[in-house]
């Protein structure tokens, strides 16, 4: 049997807030979860399904995994991350491929945008 990347887990105060967030910026809908649970997608689907976990508190320190999502229009995709109620870090990066800037979910999880150059 063939290992295979099957999800991402992220440990949530508010796993409904933050999945909502999620689901709103990648068009991911929610599927079958476990109580106080919510997993955007299902098992087998094309892209990992990512799930949400309650946990009792706040993570303290930086997590050193992150997830990078590839946009069309970095300033578009900005201005959605902060309606949902995410925020820039202030963190930007020009490369020669394209533009990299952190960004953080409604509980501080930091992430990339990406837009690539053509």
């Amino acid at each position: 049997m063939a290992n295979v990347w099957s999800g991402v887990t992220v440990d949530c105060v508010d796993p409904e807030r933050v999945a909502r967030f999620w689901s709103v910026l990648l068009g991911r809908e929610a599927g079958a979860s476990q109580e106080g649970w919510v997993y955007l997608g299902e098992r087998g689907d094309p892209q990992p399904r990512l799930v949400f976990q309650p946990v009792p508190g706040p993570s303290v320190g930086k997590v050193r995994i992150h997830l990078d999502v590839t946009v069309d229009d970095l300033d578009e995709a900005m201005a959605t991350v902060t309606r949902l109620g995410g925020g820039f870090t202030g963190e930007r990066h020009d490369h020669d491929e394209g533009v990299v800037v952190v960004m953080t979910d409604p509980e501080g999880h930091e992430f990339c945008l990406v837009e690539y150059r053509d």
